[in-house]
C-alpha cells in the first residue's frame, strides 16, 4: 500500500517550535494549498506536523506566507479534549520540507502586498490574478483555527 502526499502551498501562520518531554522538536503548521474549482481557485487548509531536524528548519527559517513543498504521509489520530470529547485529526506527517522561494523573493512579495494594500488596490472579481501573478488572498477569518 502507498501512503504518500506531496503538497505545495503557503504557511498560514508563523510556526511555533515545541519540545516533547524527551527533548524532541515538533512543529504543527497549516498549509494553504490552491485548487481549481470551476473557473475560480479555492484554498484547502491542510494540517501538517514535522519532527526533529525538519521541525527545527521550519521554525528557524520559515514564516507566515512562505511558499513551501511538503512530502510526507497522511496520519489519522484521536485524542480527548478538555471536555472529554473525542477529537479526530488527520494530518500530514512531514518527512521533507523545502522552501520554494528565497528570502529576497519573500521580502519582495511582502513589499508588493503592502504596497497593494496601502494603495487601496482591489482585486479583479473576474479572476484571481493581479498583473498576471496568481495571488492567494486569505483573510484571518477564513482560517480554520
Amino acid at each position: 500500500m502507498i501512503n504518500r502526499s506531496v503538497l505545495v502551498g503557503r504557511l498560514t501562520r508563523d510556526p511555533e517550535l515545541r519540545k516533547t518531554q524527551t527533548g524532541k522538536s515538533v512543529v504543527s503548521f497549516t498549509l494553504a494549498v490552491n485548487r481549481k474549482f470551476s473557473k475560480e481557485e479555492q484554498a484547502d487548509f491542510i494540517n501538517c506536523v514535522a519532527w526533529n531536524q525538519t521541525a527545527d528548519f521550519i521554525a528557524n527559517y520559515l514564516t507566515k506566507g512562505a511558499l513551501i513543498s511538503v512530502e510526507g504521509s497522511i496520519q489519522s489520530r484521536t485524542y480527548d479534549d478538555n471536555t472529554g470529547k473525542r477529537v479526530y485529526v488527520q494530518e500530514v506527517v512531514s518527512e521533507s520540507v523545502n522552501a520554494l522561494e528565497s528570502l529576497t523573493q519573500r521580502q519582495e512579495r511582502e513589499q508588493q502586498t503592502q504596497s497593494y494594500q496601502s494603495s487601496g488596490y482591489k482585486q479583479d472579481t473576474e479572476s484571481n490574478y493581479v498583473e498576471d501573478e496568481p495571488v492567494l488572498l486569505i483573510d484571518e477569518t477564513d482560517l480554520p483555527f
